[in-house]
C-alpha cells in the first residue's frame, strides 16, 4: 500500500511499472509553467497587442537527499549511496525497446499543487463544464530533462555516503489527454453530441455557447419540437453561432 506521507517516484519502462519510496522526503520543489506569447503590432498603440500561441511544458525541480552511513556506518563495511541514487540516474537512461527513457510521475500526498482545481466547480468561481476543473492532478508526470548528481561525503576507502540530487522533469502528456483536459469548446464551430442521462438543450447550450438561453438553436437544427422530451443515445448537432 502506498504511503503518502512519503514522496514516491513511478517509471514506466514502456509498460513495465517500478515504483520506489524516496529515502528522504524534499524540503521543496519548485513547478514552472510558461505560455508562448506572439505581439501584435498594431500603429499608433501604446503597446503591441498579445496573442497566446500555444503553453509551453511545465517543469518540476526537486532536490533529493540521499544518506546510507546508517546502513553500514562509516568504515569498511560502509554501504555506497549510490544503491538508491543509482535508481534515479536511472530514469534518464534510454529503455532499449522504446529507444526513449522512461516516463516518470513524482507523487507526494493527496494535496499536490494543482489537485484543488476540482474544487472551483462547487465554489463558483468557476462554471460547470469550466476545462479548469478537468486539469486538476495529484503527481506530476514527465521525462527527464536534467539530472545532477553531487556526493558529499566518503568513507576513508573512497565509498560515497551521502549525496543530493537535482532532477528536472519536463511535463508529458499525450494529445487524447489534453484534448479531455481542455475540453476545448468553440461556438463558431458546428458540434455533434450523444445525449446521456440528464442531459438537456439548456445544459447543452451552457457547455458549448457559454449561455444556456440559446438553446433554441439546437433545437431549431435538429426539427425538435418539444425540448422535455430527448432521448438518451440520440445523436444531435449544435450548430454554429457568431
Amino acid at each position: 500500500m502506498l504511503n503518502y506521507t512519503k514522496a514516491h517516484i513511478l517509471a514506466d519502462w514502456n509498460g513495465s511499472w517500478t515504483l520506489f519510496e524516496v529515502q528522504h522526503n524534499p524540503t521543496e520543489f519548485s513547478l514552472e509553467k510558461s505560455s508562448q506569447l506572439g505581439e501584435i503590432t498594431i500603429p499608433g498603440l501604446d503597446a503591441p497587442l498579445q496573442q497566446f500561441v500555444r503553453g509551453q511544458a511545465a517543469k518540476l525541480s526537486v532536490e533529493l537527499f540521499f544518506d546510507s552511513t546508517e546502513e553500514g556506518g562509516t568504515g569498511a563495511k560502509a554501504v555506497s549511496v549510490t544503491k538508491h541514487t543509482d535508481q534515479i540516474y536511472m530514469l534518464g537512461k534510454v529503455e532499449s525497446n522504446s529507444h526513449a527513457p522512461p516516463i516518470v510521475t513524482f507523487l507526494w500526498g493527496d494535496n499536490f499543487p494543482g489537485s484543488g482545481l476540482a474544487e472551483a466547480m462547487s465554489t463558483g468561481v468557476y462554471s460547470f463544464g469550466d476545462p479548469a476543473t478537468n486539469q486538476s492532478r495529484n503527481s506530476f508526470t514527465g521525462v527527464v530533462e536534467s539530472i545532477r548528481q553531487q556526493f558529499k561525503l566518503f568513507s576513508p576507502y573512497g565509498v560515497p555516503l551521502r549525496a543530493t540530487i537535482n532532477l528536472v522533469l519536463r511535463e508529458h502528456r499525450p494529445l487524447d489527454r489534453q484534448l479531455y483536459e481542455l475540453g476545448l469548446n468553440s461556438p463558431n464551430k458546428t458540434h455533434r453530441r450523444t445525449l446521456k442521462n440528464g442531459d438537456t438543450l439548456s445544459s447543452l447550450s451552457g457547455d458549448v455557447y457559454t449561455q444556456p438561453g440559446l438553446w433554441r438553436h439546437i433545437a431549431n437544427d435538429n426539427a425538435i419540437e418539444d425540448p422535455r422530451r430527448l432521448n438518451v443515445g440520440q445523436s444531435i448537432s449544435i450548430p454554429a453561432i457568431k
